[in-house]
């Protein structure tokens, strides 16, 4: 039961920039802004509990409340529309720091599945993770770009649909890549 809602808790903060887009035609900033932290404290709770609390889903929980708070306090809505630029901003930090200090995120999430990962994978783990540093520096730039010079349905849907088809773009020809490299390996 923990397990689902804590998936669902990912959804809903998944679906922010839409959940802000549509619920800012029926309610005020100031109660969406408090439904968003209510949100994040408890998938704060639930990321604890279950034990599931991986320090990038923390931080970024508490991104999501310092923005939303900011709304609150100040009744401007138009803060909403940083979020996924602190978000594309936290997850470049998180994976560039990774190349810094080592292992490389994408290293990491690799050793989750195959904790002998062999050593001629390393540079490939690399690669990938400075790829998808590459992806959070274009991201955010055009996250930026939206909210500081687009419609709120311009940020919406880039943020909220068209962002995710990238990285989903991004993610299924890593895999297609990955595949291959995984033959070559073994021929």
């Amino acid at each position: 039961m923990n397990r689902l809602l804590l998936v669902l808790l990912g959804i809903l903060v998944a679906a922010y920039p839409l959940i802000v887009l549509f619920g800012l035609q029926v309610v005020p900033a100031y109660y969406l802004g408090l439904f968003f932290i209510v949100l994040a404290a408890l998938r704060l709770w639930f990321l604890h509990a279950s034990g599931r609390g991986q320090t990038v889903s923390l931080v970024l929980c508490l991104v999501l409340i310092l923005v939303t708070l900011y709304v609150v306090i100040s009744g401007q809505s138009v803060w909403f529309r940083f979020y996924p630029v602190a978000v594309n901003t936290t997850l470049l930090v998180v994976f560039l720091g990774s190349l810094w200090r080592g292992p490389s995120f994408v290293e990491r999430m690799a050793r989750i599945s195959d904790p002998h990962l062999p050593a001629e994978a390393i540079p490939y783990t690399r690669k990938v993770t400075i790829a998808w540093c590459c992806f959070f520096v274009g991201n955010g730039l055009v996250a930026l770009y939206t909210a500081l010079w687009a419609s709120f349905e311009v940020w919406g849907w880039y943020n909220g649909v068209v962002a995710y088809c990238l990285m989903g773009i991004l993610f299924a020809g890593e895999q297609l890549l990955r595949r291959r490299f995984k033959r070559n390996a073994n021929a």
